[in-house]
């Protein structure tokens, strides 16, 4: 990892009373060893977690945990001033909610208020709290006023479920105050039209055909090139992730939907990524009514090809990029290598699907990269809004033209 990018930074990281509150910890001494000076900032929920003594001598600062006592040196005033950067982690859903509303009955709120440099918000929580409505309106309030919202991930929670609730990891949270403090804006002028998500393709009027995508690959692609500078929309098929600030989002459901609204905005693209999980098949006469049990005699429910979206681009072409993803259970390689030429694609992306590390679903991902011109090029697993950055790095030396000119780098940054 760099050790520049954030030197000299001030930062403010703000601890709530979250089970994953020892993880600021690590996350402190990351941002030291990145060079920024850091202002710890604790709720006294999060003391009883873990005592500010520890977060004292890893900041070499004194910390900041009541209100009240802040007042003599006005610290609540004063660290806001002078920060860079205020990134709360973790974040729970109380203090979600209490930011969203704009309440100040302890520091953290405070300082909140008076804020004038970009504020990060980690949220971490049990169950399924994240996903939660009111949860989900308060963190959309937070980032229509211009916060960063870094989502936590699914996996084992605190109490032993598996849920949406852990505390992002390091790496993406890295990742996200690097690109708000030093962002790299070499994707300026460009415009990218990204898909996203699984398809649907009903039976019924209550059952569909679809598949375990996301869509969390393309959103993390969408985030991290319009954070480089990149004009872009979104063509989403159902999928409950928060749109990324600056990207415009078209919601879809079916293939047909996806084809229409991504044909529609080709010519104005500069470079297409095709990250949607788009099904291959649909029942050729949904019915018009729910099919109740006793009405299946066990007939085999007739299916069709859905549209080939990739190969109707590739065919109406003219200046565009065009970027795919391949999800394959076998033989990488080999399957998309075939896809490569037969779509006409300047890359290919292939993903393994199936199993435990399956790139449905997973937080982070491992892929191979396929150009007509190179060498196979594996990218090891690494959280998905890293191994986007490592791909628009990828995308970034290809060719403008039909066919790419350019090999993929030997190294990333």
């Amino acid at each position: 990892m760099s050790s520049s990018r954030l030197a000299g930074k001030r930062l403010i990281l703000a601890v709530t009373g979250s089970i994953a509150a020892y993880k600021a910890v690590g996350l402190l001494r990351l941002l030291t060893q990145q060079g920024a000076e850091v202002q710890v900032v604790m709720t006294e929920s999060s003391t009883r977690f873990v005592a500010p003594l520890t977060f004292e001598v890893l900041s070499g600062s004194p910390v900041t945990c009541d209100l009240f006592s802040s007042h003599q040196d006005m610290k609540h005033l004063s660290l806001p001033e002078q920060a860079d950067l205020m990134l709360v982690a973790p974040c729970t859903a109380n203090t979600l909610a209490k930011l969203a509303l704009g309440l100040a009955d302890n520091v953290l709120g405070t300082m909140a208020l008076t804020l004038q440099c970009p504020m990060v918000i980690c949220p971490a929580m049990d169950g399924e709290m994240w996903l939660h409505p009111t949860v989900q309106a308060h963190a959309k309030t937070l980032k229509d006023r211009g916060a960063t919202i870094v989502e936590p991930e699914k996996g084992e929670l605190a109490s032993g479920q598996w849920g949406h609730g852990r505390l992002a990891t390091e790496e993406n949270i890295l990742a996200t105050l690097q690109g708000i403090l030093q962002p790299r804006r070499d994707w300026r002028g460009e415009r990218v039209l990204i898909s996203a998500g699984p398809t649907q393709e009903p039976i019924d009027p209550v059952r569909f055909l679809s598949n375990g995508s996301s869509g969390k690959m393309g959103y993390a692609m969408a985030e991290a090139v319009a954070a480089r500078g990149a004009e872009v929309v979104l063509v989403s098929g159902p999928t409950h992730l928060v749109c990324p600030q600056d990207v415009t989002r078209v919601a879809v459901v079916t293939a047909d939907e996806m084809l229409q609204a991504l044909t529609a905005r080709f010519d104005w693209a500069t470079t297409l990524i095709m990250a949607a999980a788009v099904g291959d098949f649909r029942a050729q006469k949904p019915y018009s009514h729910k099919m109740k049990k006793e009405q299946w005699n066990g007939d085999a429910l007739p299916l069709e090809r859905t549209p080939d979206i990739l190969l109707a681009l590739s065919a109406q072409r003219t200046h565009q990029r065009m970027i795919g993803f391949a999800a394959e259970t076998e033989d990488l390689i080999e399957h998309g290598q075939i896809k490569l030429q037969r779509k006409q694609l300047d890359m290919l992306i292939a993903n393994q699907v199936g199993g435990e590390h399956s790139a449905f679903g997973n937080d982070s991902n491992e892929v191979i990269v396929l150009t007509s011109n190179a060498a196979p090029y594996p990218i090891p697993r690494a959280p998905k809004r890293h191994l986007a950055e490592t791909l628009l790095d990828c995308i970034k030396n290809l060719s403008t033209s039909s066919k790419s000119q350019h090999s993929v780098p030997s190294s990333t940054t």
